[in-house]
């Protein structure tokens, strides 16, 4: 379970972020390209945008259960 104490300050304000656990598996951000995006220089994905249609939050959504070491978190969880 993703740690909001934790998460990258390179996450966009809101309900959705990446933790420090995240070991770039690329998964989120074949769920949800438009909302998530990698740090290149440190490797590690954060949210760049957070879900501004139904449609995106159902990606995100998607992309928090396909991490594979749960860094991904929802405030709304």
């Amino acid at each position: 379970m993703a740690d909001k104490s934790k998460k990258w300050s390179d996450n966009a304000n809101g309900r959705y972020y990446v933790d420090d656990q995240c070991i770039d598996c690329d998964a989120c951000r074949t769920e949800a390209p438009d909302n998530f995006t990698r740090n290149e220089d440190h490797g590690y994905s954060f949210v760049v945008k957070q879900p501004s249609t139904p449609e995106e939050d159902e990606k995100c959504k998607a992309a928090m259960e396909a991490c594979p070491v749960e860094a991904i978190g929802n405030d709304e969880t």
